[in-house]
């Protein structure tokens, strides 16, 4: 498959992103774009450890219903969670019902908790782990990164659950510390421009 194809309007694109129209939107509105938010980077991480064997595109389908199940990912709220919530989230259509990834993100909202204390944010911690180097090569049909399994490893060092290597790729991709737009993409030099204006946290 190439790597770019016309879209709806004729502008070329990441060819993955053809495959739905919400991988369209997605793909135009979202991905690669840096985020500094600690909810969102919380809520991504949580999400590509919920895709684990599944597809993006059932995920990204039942994002609002996460949102909804997960109290918008609030991380203090979800630290809160007890065996009663696990329970309520297993019989919620409205998400994927796998007790060990439910689990592991209420485990995670309480590792999260720690290393804010600790680092400040959640923010200034995953953009410390940005690549420099990464930015601006040409995208490879690749699944993990020098950066992505460095992160990996730290976030497994501190306890976090469902984070290798090919999960937090997806994750660094899509929240900007790195532009994988295909050469070509109508969208590969917003990015840039986008991550050229962002503010690192810190």
């Amino acid at each position: 498959m190439p790597a770019t194809l016309p879209g709806p309007d004729g502008q070329p694109r990441c060819a993955w992103c053809l495959a739905t129209p919400e991988y369209l939107a997605y793909h135009d509105e979202e991905w690669g774009r840096p985020v500094a938010d600690d909810r969102r980077l919380f809520e991504k991480l949580s999400l590509e450890a919920f895709q684990s064997g599944l597809s993006w595109r059932t995920i990204l389908a039942k994002r609002e219903g996460f949102r909804a199940a997960f109290h918008g990912f609030d991380i203090d709220r979800v630290a809160a969670f007890g065996e009663a919530d696990v329970a309520r989230l297993l019989a919620d259509p409205g998400i994927v019902r796998h007790r060990g990834k439910i689990e592991a993100v209420v485990h995670n909202a309480r590792c999260a908790r720690e290393l804010i204390d600790r680092e400040g944010s959640l923010a200034a911690y995953v953009w410390r782990h940005e690549d420099p180097a990464e930015d601006g090569r040409t995208p490879q049909p690749v699944s993990t990164s020098p950066a992505a399994t460095a992160l990996a490893k730290d976030l497994k060092r501190r306890g976090w659950k469902f984070v290798g290597p090919t999960t937090v790729y997806a994750f660094l991709q899509a929240m900007g510390l790195v532009n994988d737009h295909a050469p070509g993409c109508v969208q590969r030099a917003a990015v840039a421009q986008a991550r050229a204006a962002f503010r690192r946290p810190g």
